[in-house]
């Protein structure tokens, strides 16, 4: 994927979790929640889904599991890479040059026509 790829929205979601550190399937559907006051919500198909579509393109990489060996339950964590990090900054510049063009043109549809009568 090129740095000026864009991203699917759970993609964009996953990374931006990701972006702090290591997180579990769950710990992601959770910081997705979270990091947007529960508009979002993945369900384990999108997440698992997505997550495995971004192995794909190198964005992110599967680490061992933090608990270690005594833990009852293996979880899978995931990192996201230097180049998912790129990927995702990329991004977000773009996204925040639409929400500015976004801004300026709803400001100035919001201003009266003075030359009309």
């Amino acid at each position: 994927m090129g740095r000026d790829s864009r991203l699917s929205g759970s993609q964009l979601h996953i990374l931006l979790a990701l972006a702090d550190g290591d997180k579990h399937g769950y710990g992601v559907m959770k910081e997705v929640e979270h990091m947007t006051g529960g508009e979002v919500t993945m369900g384990p198909g999108t997440v698992y889904g997505t997550i495995k579509r971004l192995l794909e393109l190198g964005l992110v990489v599967e680490i061992e599991d933090k608990e270690g060996p005594s833990d009852e339950i293996q979880r899978r964590y995931y990192r996201a890479t230097p180049d998912g990090l790129a990927v995702l900054e990329s991004e977000t510049e773009r996204l925040a040059r639409l929400v500015n063009t976004a801004s300026q043109k709803r400001s100035q549809s919001f201003r009266p026509n003075l030359g009309e009568t």
